[in-house]
């Protein structure tokens, strides 16, 4: 999103191809004043895939805006990218990211007007340029760092409760990971719907910081299914499931006739470092195989949500624009608000990361390109390389999480 300008972005194939495909930093030339610094991803793997470096400085196309960045939203889907832990993952070098907000610096040919953006890719950089259809005007009260938390996560949240679930007065939902930046919207859009019960898992850490946005908040690790039945015997109306493996299954038992179970993601699936294929081939194994005749007979509906298949792939910007807009209208109402949890420098997008990972996030990551890096982690992200290797997940481990220093 943006001020007089936002965000932009590209897919895999335009960020590389003013250089025939080759990485853009090795035609710079001494006397190039137009740089910028960018994430670079070199390879699927581990945090030592990552660095900051600089790179040509796009230009608007026709149809495009020039954003000069001013914060980044980080997301897990950032890390299952690094890992290459997606379908059809795009080719490396890439800069990652996908989403951003800024000012908008210029504009290409027949281009009028501009709003916020959301596109693909190239997000975590100093200058992006994205087509106009995925920009949107930020509102006039609305901080860089609470607009790149806005887009892909209220976004995401609202067309799953409202587009696919019919959110209704009355009726309850259960959203895991309660404590990241999609469950925090998750439960702010149904706080603005009356006598919605909201069930959330968490990490025990993240309770006390996030226990006045849920009705009901259960330690992600003990069998939240007996907690969700002790309350409502009967289930829930809605879920939200972005973990995928066994809790497909836990999902689908605890819907009640005509409920709607919703897959949004799977982060099951990363257990270490970098891409492990057993956990893979377990999450998937574990996935509740589904009987359409089972369905039938017990009255309920099992759906999965994309925003960037929507997007990117479906062509529905037009929809999304409509989302927006009355996003857009409940922040200015002060119903909902962008929950941010820490800004980082653009070189400290490993230990950003990092804390994605180890789920110690509550609300969104940020990374403030204007920031400086805390001499701590100054060690030049060009360089510096955690291990590749698998470790396991530390979710419950709260000195794990508490060891980086945070802004906000």
């Amino acid at each position: 999103m943006a001020k007089e300008g936002v965000e932009k972005a590209e897919e895999t194939e335009h960020m590389i191809e003013k250089d025939g495909g080759k990485d853009q930093e090795s035609v710079l030339t001494a006397g190039d004043t137009k740089e910028m610094r960018a994430v670079v991803l070199s390879g699927f793997g581990g945090l030592n895939k990552l660095r900051v470096t600089k790179k040509v400085m796009p230009e608007p196309l026709e149809g495009e805006v020039k954003i000069r960045v001013k914060a980044c939203g980080l997301n897990f889907l950032d890390l299952m990218v690094r890992q290459g832990n997606i379908d059809n993952p795009p080719k490396t070098p890439l800069v990652p990211g996908f989403e951003c907000s800024g000012i908008v610096e210029a504009l290409g040919e027949n281009t009028k007007g501009f709003e916020v953006c959301k596109n693909p890719y190239m997000k975590l950089s100093e200058v992006v340029c994205t087509p106009l259809e995925f920009v949107y005007k930020i509102p006039d009260d609305m901080t860089f760092p609470e607009a790149a938390a806005f887009s892909m996560n209220f976004v995401a949240a609202y067309m799953m409760l409202f587009e696919v679930a019919s959110l209704r007065e009355g009726m309850s939902v259960l959203v895991h990971s309660a404590g990241g930046g999609m469950g925090q919207a998750v439960a702010q859009l149904c706080s603005t719907v009356p006598n919605v019960t909201v069930f959330g898992t968490a990490s025990p850490f993240k309770h006390e910081a996030i226990k006045d946005s849920v009705t009901h908040l259960f330690d992600r690790n003990i069998d939240y299914v007996q907690e969700v039945k002790k309350i409502s015997p009967e289930g829930v109306d809605i879920v939200l499931d972005c973990l995928c493996g066994e809790n497909t299954g836990k999902g689908l038992g605890l819907l009640k006739p005509l409920g709607t179970y919703i897959l949004y993601g799977s982060s099951n699936m990363v257990t270490g470092e970098t891409k492990s294929f057993f956990s893979l081939a377990k999450s998937w194994w574990q996935v509740e195989k589904v009987n359409p005749i089972k369905l039938y007979d017990e009255n309920k509906v099992i759906a999965g949500f994309s925003l960037l298949n929507l997007l990117f792939k479906q062509g529905r910007s037009s929809l999304v624009k409509i989302v927006v807009d009355k996003l857009i209208s409940l922040y200015n109402a002060r119903k909902i608000k962008p929950l941010v949890d820490s800004l980082w420098a653009l070189e400290e997008v490993k230990e950003a990361m990092q804390r994605i990972h180890d789920r110690g996030n509550i609300g969104k990551l940020i990374l403030d390109v204007e920031k400086s890096p805390t001499p701590l982690m100054a060690n030049d992200s060009t360089e510096t390389s955690e291990a590749g290797e698998e470790e396991e997940d530390h979710e419950g481990d709260t000195d794990n999480k508490e060891r980086m220093p945070f802004i906000q």
